[in-house]
């Protein structure tokens, strides 16, 4: 069992930052592909990016490429998401996600999941 748990999320103003958390515990941290999702009110669960086991390699939702980033520590088993010039259309809860080995885009590859933080842009 992976426990995923994200922290960060809070109000903010359009063209700001955030720094998104997850914190994971459980099984061999290093192992695991880790991503971020996000769903607004009223649409589907959408993928913003994942990094995998090494932190080598990332991808990123097309939506979001260059303004978001996203790293891992492993020694903290920690994953983060750093969101710059953000906007409304950002507005969203955020899930922390990772499965074994593999990157993936679809949510429903990922069998491990946070409780969520919401995020919420103002303009």
């Amino acid at each position: 069992q992976v426990q995923l748990v994200e922290s960060g999320g809070r109000l903010v103003q359009a063209g700001g930052s955030l720094r998104l958390s997850c914190a994971a515990s459980g099984r061999t941290f290093s192992n695991y592909v880790m991503a971020w999702f996000r769903q607004a009110p009223g649409k589907e669960r959408e993928f913003v990016a994942s990094i995998n086991y090494s932190g080598r390699t990332t991808f990123s939702g097309n939506s979001v490429k260059a303004r978001f980033t996203i790293s891992r520590d492993n020694a903290k088993n920690m994953v983060y998401l750093q969101k710059n010039s953000l906007t409304p259309e950002d507005t969203a809860v955020y899930y922390c996600a990772s499965r074994f080995l593999v990157t993936s885009m679809t949510w429903n590859d990922y069998g491990y999941w946070g409780q969520g933080t919401q995020v919420t842009v103002s303009s």
